[in-house]
């Protein structure tokens, strides 16, 4: 068997690669950082190469690729520290095609592949309850509740929204009795809000039984694909700046100490590719797998992810702990992904559960 990417693939990740060089350099990043976290004009430009619709059908207009494809384009995303509402987009859009009506897919999804319209997903509640088994925002015609932590709600034209039971419902911006406020989060490249339901109208999606799931791993599995490719950026970051910076007359890249750590850091980052791969593989073809794969890749890779984002300021000295240092941009970002859907403690219990431990 290959187990390595195929041409279709490789071209799919050097395509986006090459899209976010020109579109969006550090200097860009950091203008939408320190910004709204939001650049219009990048996100149609990501739409326009198909990450609006690369995981949904043909007959909506998609690509029909697998979540292996989508999770190759979430990692170049990480490595770029592309900003903008692609991870919230992506899973309303599977949610939608999982658990939709017919008529609510033919209403939606064209709309999402060609960014027509932009949506989302309020899954976590307060308390950092993640996880569709212990959501509580009761079923119904009408919400009433809190979610929090909900990319881009502000900016939103649908939220696919979580409820008790695992069931999932669809709000439309500006309906009666929602309310958002922005949440200053960490990564200000994805911006967060926190939506309020006071007898909100909505419509329930009819085949949600276990599409919440599904989506959650598919969250899981495109966080965890971030942060493998958001951790190989810092690893890049650090071997240039050892061959630059010069300490006793010398590059630090000669001191043996700094030739460790950076060994260390490729080490901790570079293997759990694979662990990507397969959970992102198992999504599709083997279900039997696909959950404890998916909690397992979260967990493992965030954590990495977050060492080596350590390493890196480690290694850039006192201009690492700075904000004009680049470093802080993906540190950030590391942090975003290890946290969002749920920490890795909540996912290797899972994944041990799920073993039968």
């Amino acid at each position: 068997m290959n187990f390595d990417l195929s041409d279709e693939q490789r071209l799919l990740q050097e395509t986006i690669r090459s899209f976010l060089a020109r579109e969006c350099p550090p200097a860009h990043l950091r203008a939408v950082f320190e910004g709204e976290g939001h650049d219009p004009s990048l996100w149609k430009g990501m739409v326009e190469l198909g990450l609006g619709g690369l995981h949904l059908g043909e007959e909506w207009g998609g690509a029909g690729l697998e979540l292996a494809d989508l999770a190759l384009a979430a990692e170049v995303l990480g490595h770029g520290g592309a900003p903008g509402p692609f991870l919230g987009h992506a899973l309303a859009g599977l949610a939608i095609e999982l658990a939709g009506s017919r008529e609510q897919r033919e209403a939606w999804l064209p709309r999402l592949v060609s960014g027509e319209a932009l949506a989302t997903v309020a899954l976590g509640e307060p308390g950092g309850l993640w996880q569709p088994e212990e959501w509580a925002l009761e079923v119904g015609e009408r919400l009433t509740g809190t979610k929090t932590n909900v990319p881009y709600a502000a900016l939103a034209d649908l939220l696919v929204v979580g409820l008790a039971g695992g069931r999932l419902a669809l709000v439309e911006r500006g309906a009666q009795g929602m309310a958002l406020a922005p949440i200053e989060g960490v990564d200000r490249a994805r911006r967060l809000d926190a939506v309020v339901f006071q007898g909100t109208p909505c419509e329930l999606l009819p085949e949600a039984a276990g599409a919440a799931a599904r989506v959650r791993d598919a969250g899981l599995v495109l966080l965890a694909a971030d942060a493998l490719g958001a951790g190989s950026r810092l690893v890049e970051m650090t071997v240039e700046y050892a061959k630059t910076r010069e300490q006793f007359g010398v590059t630090i890249g000669h001191f043996q100490a700094l030739k460790h750590q950076l060994a260390n850091m490729a080490l901790e980052i570079e293997p759990a590719r694979a662990l990507v791969w397969y959970a992102a593989h198992a999504f599709d073809h083997l279900p039997e797998e696909a959950a404890r794969s998916a909690a397992l890749a979260k967990a493992h890779v965030g954590e990495r992810a977050m060492q080596v984002a350590r390493d890196a300021v480690e290694c850039h000295g006192g201009i690492g702990f700075t904000w004009e240092c680049d470093v802080q941009l993906w540190f950030k970002r590391c942090m975003f992904d290890r946290a969002f859907l749920g920490l890795p403690s909540t996912h290797r219990e899972r994944a041990a559960r799920l073993a039968g431990w």
